[in-house]
């Protein structure tokens, strides 16, 4: 029994409290972090649903990554992907909309991907939804050129 963020060990009680919770196993001070993020932030609870289905997955995926101009939701530095959870408004009111595509669009010309899910995927379909991510992450991972320092390369 350990922590799905931080993989320190957990007791027995620690570990039924969380799942029953949470659904998942964290220890006290992530349950904290989690807490936190849900009532001090914009993390909505798909937001949070989505990176704990990731992190389960293995996908390295960071939560809130701030990247020095605006908050993403959930980050994977490795794969060069940002994922935005989007609620009805970013369909409805064209300001969301122009504002979410020159953030895509500022993102992209620093080589990052922008991947836009709906609420009602994660709430829906959230298997296959973690499913074709994976594979996207993959994919656009296999894409990143490799440097080449001396004879040796380097991600």
């Amino acid at each position: 029994m350990y922590c799905l963020e931080c993989d320190c060990s957990l007791n027995y009680d620690v570990f039924n409290y969380s799942t029953y919770n949470f659904g998942i196993p964290l220890c006290r001070s992530h349950q904290n972090w989690i807490n936190n993020q849900l009532n001090q932030s914009s993390t909505t609870v798909e937001a949070v649903t989505l990176y704990f289905k990731l992190k389960e997955h293995g996908v390295p995926a960071e939560l809130e990554k701030h990247d020095g101009y605006k908050t993403i939701d959930i980050a994977i530095e490795d794969a060069k992907v940002h994922i935005e959870i989007d609620g009805m408004h970013h369909n409805s009111n064209s300001r969301q909309a122009l504002s979410d595509l020159k953030r895509t669009y500022y993102s992209f010309k620093k080589g990052y991907f922008t991947l836009r899910i709906p609420n009602s995927l994660i709430r829906n379909d959230l298997d296959e939804t973690v499913d074709y991510i994976i594979d996207l992450l993959m994919l656009n991972k296999s894409r990143i050129p490799k440097k080449r320092f001396g004879f040796k390369l380097f991600r």
